[in-house]
């Protein structure tokens, strides 16, 4: 009787962990920080990764940009870039890719998973044929709307007849999209900041541009910021009272800049859920200090990371000529922590992403064979850096061959493994098969 009972009870449990319904049983989460599998993209041309995301099946959506007509891009039928989009499955196997454009130069930048379930797109682009209905003048913002299988619902050009340029995209709190870049404030004529009145706050080159749309793609407001030189914005997160944080680099010393530091700075901005500036800052010393990647942390502040020329004022260390440099910023705007890393060469960081348990994550590229590397293939590697909440070094790795090899993003799976996407234009590249100029990889790291 007492066997009877116990196989009912074991029955019972088996259904109850088979239910699909259980989606809240703990996922086990480590980190070895070996290579799991590594894959390239691509055809005979340039092809490269500049976003990607894990999405709801546990795959992943990597966007870039092609300029290949052959290989894994058989069938595109112009020799321009335009925005290409894979969906993987979770071991990296292609399930489908699309590209998007028209006959002129189109750039994909950043990828995000809609609520429903399809996805966002954003970069800058000059085409107004194809896929694209309109175009201002050279590069225009350019944002696509798209199902779960990468159809297109809506499309939308938002310039003016010079570069402009989106990098970064969220989906907001109602429903709608804010995306962030630069505006060519010279060519608009100070054009640009609908809802604020006068072109009297014109300033100069470029600005950090921001542009909030309904759920539909409509304009609700769009807002500049910077001063008379070369500013822009390379990221963007959504605050926890709905407001904006923007991040890049400026080289300004007026009109929206306060408190410059040196020649190029990481500037730090937050706007009201109306585009209102609340306030300001800018990071670095005399040197050139560029971010290109923000990401919200979990006690409500951000991580901010770029690169560093300087030796002084904010950074209190550098490992020689460029190196990757984060920075701690609270919702006010005040300096908490920052930190360098790399060696005596070049190294770079392009993106920032923080991890489920608070830890923090940059994808990047090195030179350096010394320093906080240990590894050099040649020229330029990917480089992977994972940090604890408080920037410490958990673990780093550098991956590539002898010729220029980029890594731009990087995303943590439900299970603590990591993935990495870039650029290789190496035909050495150890795992690899080079296809054509250069190629779009994928690397994850269990």
């Amino acid at each position: 009787m007492k066997k009877l009972v116990g196989m009912l009870v074991l029955a019972l449990v088996w259904s109850c962990l088979s239910d699909d319904s259980q989606t809240s049983l703990p996922l086990q989460r480590t980190f070895e920080g070996e290579m799991d599998w590594m894959i390239s993209f691509g055809g005979s041309g340039e092809d490269t990764a500049q976003s990607v995301i894990q999405t709801s099946d546990g795959g992943y959506a990597v966007l870039g940009y092609s300029n290949s007509m052959d290989g894994d891009l058989a069938g595109k039928s112009t020799n321009v870039n335009d925005y290409w989009l894979l969906k993987l499955d979770d071991e990296g196997n292609l399930s489908w890719s699309k590209t998007y454009g028209g006959t002129k130069d189109d750039r994909g930048q950043s990828v995000i998973q809609t609520r429903d379930g399809g996805y966002a797109i954003v970069g800058y682009a000059m085409s107004d044929d194809g896929d694209g209905s309109n175009n201002e003048g050279f590069h225009d913002n350019w944002i696509l709307k798209l199902d779960n299988s990468g159809n297109i619902l809506w499309e939308k050009s938002f310039g003016f007849s010079g570069h402009d340029h989106s990098y970064d995209v969220v989906e907001t709190a109602d429903g709608g999209f804010f995306f962030s870049g630069f505006l060519d404030v010279t060519s608009s004529g100070g054009a640009g900041n609908e809802g604020k009145g006068s072109y009297l706050t014109r300033h100069g080159v470029g600005e950090f541009w921001g542009t909030k749309l309904d759920a539909q793609g409509n304009l609700e407001w769009r807002r500049y910021f910077g001063g008379t030189n070369n500013d822009r914005s390379y990221g963007v997160v959504q605050a926890d009272d709905g407001g904006f944080v923007l991040a890049g680099a400026s080289e300004s010393d007026d009109f929206d800049i306060t408190n410059p530091k040196g020649s190029y700075d990481f500037w730090v901005l937050k706007v009201s859920n109306q585009g209102e500036l609340l306030w300001q800052q800018s990071f670095g010393g005399t040197g050139i200090d560029k971010a290109y990647g923000i990401a919200k942390t979990l006690d409500g502040a951000y991580v901010v990371t770029g690169n560093t020329f300087s030796t002084d004022t904010d950074i209190s260390r550098n490992n020689g000529e460029s190196d990757v440099w984060l920075i701690k910023v609270s919702d006010t705007g005040a300096l908490i922590w920052e930190r360098a890393y790399g060696g005596t060469a070049f190294d770079a960081a392009q993106s920032v992403s923080v991890s489920t348990e608070g830890g923090i994550l940059i994808a990047g590229n090195s030179k350096s064979t010394d320093g906080d590397t240990v590894e050099n293939q040649g020229e330029n590697d990917l480089w992977i850096i994972k940090t604890d909440a408080s920037g410490n070094i958990e673990y780093q790795q550098t991956f590539g061959g002898s010729g220029i090899d980029f890594g731009f993003d990087v995303v943590e799976n439900r299970d603590g493994s990591l993935v990495l996407v870039g650029e290789s234009a190496s035909d050495d590249f150890p795992g690899l098969v080079s296809k054509g100029l250069s190629d779009l990889v994928v690397i994850k790291i269990k």
